[in-house]
Parts: C-alpha cells; structure tokens; sequence
C-alpha cells in the first residue's frame, strides 16, 4: 500500500494562500483533522526546528484517525546542522551556560545524551498510538561519504533501536557512478534504514539522482522537492519559495509509476510532496493518490458523504478531469475565477465540477490552467 502525504500541514504559504483549508479551519486542531480527512500522511517538519512536546505529539495523534501516520524531521541537531540554543528544552540548556550554537561533532556527550533521550520521549504518544512512521534524517550537502559519518550512522541506530529510520543524503558524491551507489546501498541495508528516493532539481552537487531500489523490507520513501532549478540554490526568503514548482500530471504519471514498482518490494511505501509553496503540494498529492487508485495501489478518504470538504472530488480519475476541463474556455488573465463543467462519471454517474482558475510557473514561463476544486453528484 502506498500512502501519499505532505511536508508538513501547518506551512505558512499553504495556509495563507486560502485555497487548501476552509475558511472556518482557524486553529491548528481544525487544520490537522481536515488534513487527515483528505490525505492518510504527513511529514512533520517543525520537529526538525526545535524538538516538540509531548503534549503536542499527544495532540496530534488524538486528532487524526485510526491508520494516520506521522513520519517525523529528525532534530536539525542531529543532522549536523548549526543549532541555535534558544531552541533547546529548558533543561539542556541550563547545561550550556553562555553557549549560543551548538555543532554536533563540537558538543559535549552529555549534552547529545539529553537531547536524544528527550526527543525520543517526545514521540512517545506517536508509538503508544502506533501513528509513528519513519524518522527522517536529511543531511546537509556538507556530508560527504567518509568513516565518521557512517560511524554518526550506527550511532543513531543505537540512539533509536524500536523506530524506522530514513537518510536522505543531500550531495552528489553517495551515488556518484555504480560502485559508490552500491556501497551506499549496501551500507543503509546494514543499518536496517531506509533510503530515500529524491525526485529534485539537477545539475549541481547538492542535488542527486532518482535512484529506484528499496533498503528496508517494510518500507519504501519516495519524496518531491519540485524541479526549480532557479531558487534551488539561490538566495530566497523561505524555504517555500526554493521549493516552489508544481508537477505536470505527465511527470507525475511517470514518478507514480516507478513508485508502484517500487511498492511491491516493501510492505508500505510513502510519498511526500515537499513542493511546499502554497498549495501545489497538496494539488499534486491528490492528483498522486488518484493515480495510485488507478493502480490498485492508494489509499482515499471515506467519499461517501456527499458535504465532505472537497464533495466526491477524490474520487474522479484524472482523466475524468481532464475531460471536464477540456469542456470549459481555454483560460485567460481576467475571466472569472471559478467555472463549472458536468461530466458523466461512471462509477459516481453525472456530476458537476468546480474549477479554479490558477497559474502554473515552470522555471521562467507561466500559463493559466483550470484546477478541479470541488465535485458534487447532480
């Protein structure tokens, strides 16, 4: 079974684009229970910031339904990135009086022992509700391969001996040719870890190839960071903004395909959309869970509700969508935004769909498309 989910469901540019989350979704606990009725996994990226609480991890698993699952940023600490101390649990930090930053290779192993053991106990009440699913662990594009890091590598397998580990390594040199692809392979089946396919920009050497093999019998990790090869590397203000791109459904025929092949090497497979700006990660994550229905290989909410949020709309294929769109104008700067089209359906039967007016950039060109919003039985 492949499950389909988002980097995180609380991204400022997702929520203040409007166009996700209903307007009567204000708090954080109506944004993750409306998530969770639409997509069955998130990644948890404000864990990478600054270790969460237990009454959060509590929170979270409380307010999303039997199966969710959670797969969680490890600690930037972790990762060997620079860490701000202000961001610590108080009783680290009275450990480390007069420190600002902290290194992992230049910190005390009293303090790395504290900051393990209270981020292991912070996702506690994610395992006692059996919604934990992997620890990601993505490395800077700093690390290179060498003894110390496959040393920091067994290290944190010991640090977490009852969870699921995932490492995505962030420069070109782990797979650069056959030989270091196998022996990077070979090292992350050793540490029982799972290694993460990268779908991303290419051409420099912080980015790396698809490569489609699976190092862990109970899991497959597939994740999208967009292909804008302009703000990949540039100097922009938020990480949404690097990461802003939205996948044709041509690219992503072809990425859900490898993924279902990849699917039947593992007992569960997951993608995460980290093409984070706005909305277009979750656009693009319910056009990837409509395809994998299509392949016998995704999971989809409870439809059987006709006042769900999105109406029946998951349950349309996308090419029942492109057809209904082909119905409407070709779409233009200064029409009205929203149009609908009725289409026959053959497992819904007729139905009216509401589309959107937006615009897809790709690198320095844009065009206007019509984006499917809402499906009601007529």
């Amino acid at each position: 079974m492949t499950l389909v989910g988002h980097a995180s469901w609380a991204e400022k540019t997702l929520i203040d684009c409007g166009r996700f989350y209903p307007p009567d979704c204000k708090t954080p606990e109506a944004r993750l229970r409306y998530y969770a009725s639409i997509f069955p996994l998130v990644e948890v990226d404000s864990s990478y910031y600054a270790i969460p609480s237990q009454t959060n991890t509590h929170n979270w698993a409380a307010h999303t339904p039997d199966g969710f699952v959670f797969n969680v940023k490890a600690f930037r600490f972790f990762t060997g990135h620079q860490t701000d101390v202000q961001v610590l649990p108080r009783g680290v930090k009275e450990l480390l009086p007069g420190r600002k930053r902290l290194l992992y290779r230049d910190t005390a192993d009293e303090v790395k022992d504290a900051l393990w053991e209270a981020f292991y106990q912070s996702l506690e009440p994610l395992r006692l509700n059996g919604k934990l699913g992997l620890i990601h662990f993505q490395f800077p594009p700093s690390v290179v391969p060498s003894p110390r890091v496959v040393t920091h590598l067994e290290s944190i397998r010991q640090k977490l001996p009852r969870d699921t580990i995932s490492i995505e390594f962030r420069h070109s040199s782990w797979w650069d040719g056959t030989r270091r692809t196998v022996e990077t392979l070979a090292m992350l089946r050793a540490l029982s870890a799972v290694h993460t396919v990268v779908d991303g920009p290419r051409g420099v050497n912080n980015s790396v190839p698809q490569v489609w093999e699976v190092t862990n019998p109970n899991y497959a990790l597939v994740r999208l960071h967009g292909r804008n090869t302009e703000t990949y590397n540039a100097a922009v203000s938020s990480p949404a903004e690097r990461f802003s791109y939205e996948y044709s459904d041509d690219e992503l025929k072809g990425i859900v395909a490898e993924t279902v092949r990849l699917a039947y090497k593992a007992r569960n497979a997951h993608m995460i959309f980290n093409n984070c700006d706005e909305d277009k990660g979750v656009r693009n994550g319910m056009t990837a869970l409509k395809m994998l229905v299509q392949y016998g290989d995704g999971r989809m909410p409870d439809l059987k509700d006709p006042f769900h949020p999105n109406g029946v709309l998951a349950s349309v294929s996308v090419e029942e969508l492109s057809a209904a769109s082909s119905q409407l104008p070709p779409p233009v700067k200064g029409e009205p935004e929203m149009r609908d089209a009725e289409v026959d359906v053959e497992r819904v039967g007729r139905m009216r769909i509401t589309f959107q007016l937006r615009e897809m950039r790709h690198h320095k060109s844009s065009h206007m498309h019509w984006s499917a919003v809402f499906a009601q039985p007529i």
